[in-house]
């Protein structure tokens, strides 16, 4: 009863607090709803990413792999650092030169309107069914298993994760709908505080315990224990082998950093070039960091279960908190878990609504729509789009290789296409809007068939790389058979013209040698 009174008392805290914070602010503007009114601090956008980024598909699919795999995983974490300091010195910096709500504006100064289209509607589609599903099931697995809503209800766990994930949703929905961006950014900052604490109290209380009271005994011990869980040297038949931060993942990173809505949206909002690049590069700190919260507890479950539960490892990091955490706090921690699947869910809708109503229904069915009608074709996108992802979540049970595993093949069908575009568009002058359609079509058929249907045998990451080399092939070819008939926009000649924080550099070189030093030092 108590755990359940503190998960409600924290969760509705910081519905009160957003509500608070935006009770004067204008929300019927195009730049107030999408854009939190571009008044967004460093601080505040770092916290947003993060939360955006972290959610149980992190808390539970990644302690669930690392569980399993150990830090080979971190691959995923620490790497972004490189792709966010890319973002803070070159990409964002031409974004708001170029004053973008949306990242598919980009697309048509660059290349053409229909292109612009097909981009947003296939951002649409992949938030749908890949990140939402993910995030809403990974979730109410967590909370199932804290609070045992299947016992409690006297329905089947299948049942209890169904009401979880309606019920998740509808609440995030919410936030997303009535709130905008601002409100999105506002319960993320508090929620990412909740993250921080909470998350590193597991392996703190873990290792204490393990190590008699002193927690650097507790890391020896453990480390002693499974030293081979510590490797970041993924083997080749590894599920995230080391040759791949060197072919697909620099991919991947490049655009979920610096070109995917969802995350850049934030930065998109920032009140000027300085609180963008401030938030950009602390969230690449906050991102070395995170592994503690996300991997290492997985690897902690490991020393108290051994391989009891490699059969279903997205189920470990729920047992982890029972079994750590005094009931007092389950119920709080428990919250500040609701508080990473609402706030993923609430800022891929947001996004969603912004690429919408200003990619799509402007654009398309409405082209003297004013703020207030764009607003509202945005919340009425947001809330189609969640009873899609409600009804889809529970598709993506019972992962093979876990549900992180899962949701990063899931996410190559429209990443490295995108990318691919997005990419040659900034860097390739020559490239043209049939040249980049064909890339992007390419893209995601060979990616389909070589992953889903022939299953080839070759790690996915490793197809995202060869995918993106085919990609920019198809681009030249095409290109050179169907030039751009419009001058192409000189990507070089956008200089930001607005004063760039004065650390920029000095914490850019800091995160990148941080990173590699990573490598080196548990390369073992």
């Amino acid at each position: 009863m108590f755990t359940a009174l503190t998960f409600i008392s924290f969760t509705a805290f910081v519905a009160i607090y957003s509500w608070f914070k935006l009770r004067n602010e204008n929300l019927n503007s195009k730049d107030g709803y999408f854009l939190g009114g571009r008044s967004l601090t460093g601080i505040v956008i770092a916290g947003s990413m993060l939360l955006t980024n972290i959610s149980t598909e992190h808390l539970i699919g990644m302690n669930g792999s690392s569980y399993k795999n150990g830090f080979i995983v971190i691959a995923w974490e620490v790497t972004s650092a490189i792709a966010l300091v890319a973002a803070a010195i070159y990409f964002v910096p031409k974004y708001l030169k170029m004053g973008l709500t949306t990242i598919p504006q980009f697309l048509e100064e660059r290349f053409d309107s229909s292109t612009r289209t097909i981009v947003a509607i296939f951002l649409m589609i992949s938030f749908v069914v890949t990140l939402l599903p993910i995030v809403l099931y990974t979730g109410a697995i967590n909370l199932e298993s804290i609070f045992d809503v299947s016992g409690v209800l006297n329905v089947s766990k299948e049942s209890a994760l169904w009401l979880t994930v309606i019920v998740v949703g509808i609440i995030g929905s919410i936030y997303a709908v009535f709130g905008g961006l601002k409100a999105v950014a506002i319960s993320d900052t508090i929620n990412g505080y909740g993250l921080l604490i909470g998350g590193l109290s597991i392996p703190l209380i873990a290792l204490t315990s393990i190590g008699d009271g002193n927690p650097i005994s507790g890391l020896i011990e453990l480390y002693n224990h499974v030293p081979e869980k510590f490797n970041v040297i993924g083997a080749k038949d590894s599920v995230m082998p080391f040759e791949v931060l060197f072919t697909g993942l620099i991919i991947n990173q490049l655009y979920f950093w610096s070109m995917n809505q969802t995350i850049i949206q934030r930065a998109l909002g920032a009140k000027n070039l300085v609180e963008a690049q401030k938030g950009l590069l602390y969230a690449g700190i906050l991102k070395i960091l995170i592994p503690i919260i996300i991997m290492l507890p997985g690897v902690i479950a490991f020393y108290y279960y051994g391989e009891s539960f490699y059969d279903n490892q997205d189920m470990i990091y729920p047992e982890l908190i029972k079994k750590l955490l005094p009931s007092t706090f389950v119920g709080i921690f428990a919250a500040i878990v609701m508080g990473a699947v609402l706030s993923t869910f609430n800022s891929v809708l947001n996004s969603a609504a912004t690429i919408f109503s200003v990619d799509v229904y402007k654009r398309h069915f409405s082209k003297n729509a004013n703020d207030s009608k764009l607003v509202l074709a945005g919340k009425i996108a947001s809330a189609i789009l969640a009873v899609f992802a409600i009804f889809a979540a529970p598709m993506v049970a019972n992962a093979p290789d876990g549900l992180y595993q899962l949701l990063q093949q899931l996410n190559g069908i429209f990443f490295i296409p995108i990318a691919s575009i997005m990419l040659a568009g900034f860097f390739l002058k020559g490239i043209s809007a049939n040249g980049a359609k064909a890339g992007l079509f390419f893209g995601l058929i060979f990616y389909i068939t070589t992953t889903f249907i022939l299953k080839v045998e070759i790690h996915f990451v490793h197809i995202w790389g060869i995918e993106f080399l085919l990609n920019l092939l198809i681009m030249f070819i095409v290109s050179s058979i169907y030039p751009n008939k419009k001058p192409s926009l000189s990507l070089n000649e956008i200089n930001s013209g607005m004063s760039p924080w004065k650390h920029t550099k000095k914490l850019s070189i800091i995160l990148c040698v941080t990173t590699i030093l990573i490598y080196i030092g548990l390369g073992i």
